[in-house]
C-alpha cells in the first residue's frame, strides 16, 4: 500500500495525467503495460507520470474494496452526533477515540444542527446498540441521532475527474 498525503500545488496540465488517474480508480491493480496502451504512451513515460502523481500526493493509497455482507456486517448506520460545548479537547478526544474503531467507516465534522455524521457498520441490531453505547459514553457527545440504511443504492470512493 503507497500512502502520501503530501499536499500538492502542481496542477493537471494535460488530459493524460487526467486518464492514468481515470483508470487507477476503476482499477488499482492495473499493470504499467496496460495503463500504458489505456492512456496512448509508451511504458515509461506512462510509469513516470504515475509515480509523479503519486509523488504529488494525487494519489493517496491504493486498496482493496472488500463485501461487507459476506464478511457478516448486515447493518449499515448513519449516526448524527452533537456536543453541548465546542470545547476543544472534548472534540479533539471524540475524533481520536472514534478514529480508533474500526466500525466507524467515516466521520465527517459537518455544518447545521449537528457536529458530526459517522457511518458504522455492526453485524447485527444488538452489535449496533453495543456500538452506539460506546459513542454515547465519549465525554461531551450530547445526543445522537441513526438513520439504519435499509437499501443501499450507490456506494463509491470515484471522484468525478473525467
Amino acid at each position: 500500500m503507497t500512502k502520501n498525503k503530501k499536499e500538492s500545488t502542481h496542477s493537471l496540465t494535460d488530459r493524460v495525467d487526467l486518464q492514468i488517474l481515470n483508470r487507477l480508480q476503476s482499477d488499482g491493480r492495473i499493470s504499467n503495460s496496460s495503463l500504458s496502451e489505456k492512456v496512448n504512451l509508451s511504458e515509461t513515460p506512462c510509469w513516470r507520470r504515475w509515480k509523479k502523481l503519486e509523488e504529488e500526493g494525487y494519489i493517496e493509497e491504493y486498496r482493496t474494496v472488500l463485501n461487507r455482507r459476506k464478511l457478516g456486517f448486515g447493518v449499515v448506520v448513519f449516526t448524527q452526533v452533537s456536543f453541548a460545548s465546542h470545547d476543544v479537547e472534548l472534540t479533539n478526544k471524540f475524533e481520536q477515540i472514534i478514529s480508533e474503531f474500526e466500525w466507524v467507516q467515516m466521520c465527517h465534522c459537518i455544518t447545521g444542527n449537528v457536529d458530526y455524521l459517522l457511518q458504522l457498520v455492526a453485524r447485527d441490531l444488538d452489535e449496533f446498540s453495543e456500538r452506539i453505547t460506546l459513542i454515547r459514553r465519549i465525554p461531551g457527545v450530547n445526543a445522537i441521532q441513526s438513520h439504519i440504511s435499509v437499501k443501499e443504492i450507490k456506494n463509491s470512493s470515484r471522484l468525478p475527474i473525467g
